[in-house]
């Protein structure tokens, strides 16, 4: 029964539209961050919010994770913060002379690594294998994740006192990137609203489940993109590989991403296939944060001008 509704995509649909509308009890606006944060997490990936301190990154993580359950860990990143405090380490038990293993916050459903440029690069690089294989190696020994293992990163500007950039090989990790922006002057009104009496994140609960979301993911691998959209992907990349003032651009991988969560942009419209549009949209959150500019070009700006210039393929060869 679980395997035939994860193949329905009106039913991943209304499951995401449940999850969007809890969300939502807690952030106010902010649609388009919310519904990519939640497209993360269907494309099996993970997640990288940046913006100021104060924007809400953080809130939106918890408000993910409570509200598909399963089991949740915060790591606050400090520049004292060991590898061995994300991933676990062996104590040894006097009682039975004895080392046992002690599993660290990395061993959750949902993984919130607040303010992960706050860390330094050696604990970053602690997240690298369980991001990219789902698995943590410590002394030697090899530990595998639970499904679902979903990564929530926030981060701060690099201009901050006290940060540490993250590295190319981290970035590329994330499927997404998104940045929360400043509320407007209703959204503002409406935030001092809800917390007037106190933080409605504590009375916020679960609407899906730990299989509901494995059977999102699964449905998410399930919808078509057909060889056209594959093609317009690939033009894209080829594109951006070709500008003069693009110094990093995007690997191979990024483009897989690109694919994965356009697949999961369509189950939010009750699609099992996708379209050029859901590519077109997710360009600049998939590929900005993975590509280095020279002098002060924006990616965000670059690729909008790649989208736009780029023809679309037909989706029907006659």
């Amino acid at each position: 029964m679980a395997q035939e509704r994860s193949l329905q995509p009106q039913r991943a649909a209304e499951l995401l539209e449940r999850v969007e509308g809890n969300i939502h009890r807690v952030i106010v606006g902010k649609d388009r961050v919310v519904r990519l944060a939640l497209a993360g997490l269907v494309s099996g990936g993970h997640v990288l919010l940046q913006d100021l301190p104060g924007t809400g990154k953080t809130m939106l993580a918890r408000a993910l994770a409570t509200s598909v359950g399963g089991t949740f860990r915060r790591i606050q990143s400090t520049p004292d913060l060991l590898p061995s405090d994300i991933t676990g380490s062996s104590v040894f038990n006097q009682k039975d002379l004895t080392f046992e293993f002690v599993p660290g916050p990395i061993f959750a459903n949902i993984v919130l690594a607040d303010e992960v440029n706050r860390a330094t690069p050696r604990t970053q690089s602690a997240l690298l294998e369980a991001m990219g294989e789902g698995q943590v190696t410590v002394e030697g020994t090899t530990r595998t994740l639970d499904r679902p293992f979903f990564v929530v990163a926030t981060q701060n500007p690099a201009e901050f006192h006290g940060t540490y950039p993250l590295p190319e090989s981290q970035l590329d990790r994330f499927v997404l990137a998104a940045e929360m922006g400043p509320p407007t002057d209703v959204e503002a009104m409406e935030v001092l609203a809800r917390r007037e009496h106190g933080d409605p994140i504590a009375e916020l609960g679960a609407v899906i489940d730990v299989q509901e979301v494995i059977e999102l993911q699964d449905a998410c691998l399930r919808v078509v993109a057909a060889p056209a959209i594959r093609t317009y992907i690939v033009a894209l990349m080829q594109a951006i590989r070709a500008r003069p003032d693009v110094v990093l651009p995007a690997s191979m991988r990024a483009g897989v991403y690109l694919q994965r969560a356009a697949q999961a942009w369509a189950l939010f419209e009750g699609r099992d296939f996708v379209l050029p549009d859901d590519v077109k949209l997710l360009a600049t959150p998939v590929l900005a944060h993975r590509l280095g500019m020279r002098g002060r070009g924006k990616p965000a700006d670059m690729i909008g001008e790649v989208v736009s210039s780029v023809p679309i393929p037909p989706l029907r060869q006659h």
